[in-house]
């Protein structure tokens, strides 16, 4: 890609917004692109200079400024928050329920498990917050994340 500053063109080579890694190339007769690497279609706006994916189930607009992608999603605050919200429920819950059934029913103080509900806990926890970081990394749909996915897929044969 040039270093050179350039309008969006459907004849031209751009990097993939999703994934960064493939160049998008424009599909024939149609105003849209496509990724050979994340196989995603974008519908371009050469009058606004940007492009949409079109199949996600998460809208997300960039726009092409020249040397990179600047991303136009207008975050939906109300989703956002009430994604966090579960996800911070989610993740403290499930542990403060095992901390309160072991405070409330604590094994012997002499017996071999006492050790236990401290684990159960961590490991609650742990578990609860690696789901929930996974579904975030989802919702926001990561460069990085995507990228790994595909190569995963990739080398794994799915598709």
């Amino acid at each position: 890609m040039n270093a050179e500053r350039r309008i969006l063109e459907m004849n031209g080579s751009y990097i993939c917004p999703v994934c960064r890694h493939e160049d998008l190339e424009a599909i024939v007769l149609m105003d849209a692109y496509s990724c050979h690497f994340c196989r995603h279609i974008f519908t371009a706006n050469l009058s606004e200079q940007t492009v949409r994916v079109e199949d996600s189930s998460q809208p997300a607009t960039w726009r092409w400024i020249g040397t990179k992608w600047q991303a136009m999603n207008k975050a939906d605050v109300d989703l956002t928050i009430t994604v966090w919200f579960v996800g911070a429920v989610i993740s403290i819950l499930p542990p403060t329920l095992v901390w309160l059934s072991s405070h409330t029913f604590p094994p012997l103080e002499g017996s071999g498990w006492y050790w236990f509900p401290a684990v159960w806990i961590a490991l609650s926890f742990s578990i609860h917050f690696l789901m929930v970081a996974w579904l975030l990394v989802e919702h926001y749909q990561l460069p990085a994340y995507v990228s790994l996915k595909v190569r995963l897929g990739n080398l794994f044969g799915i598709r």
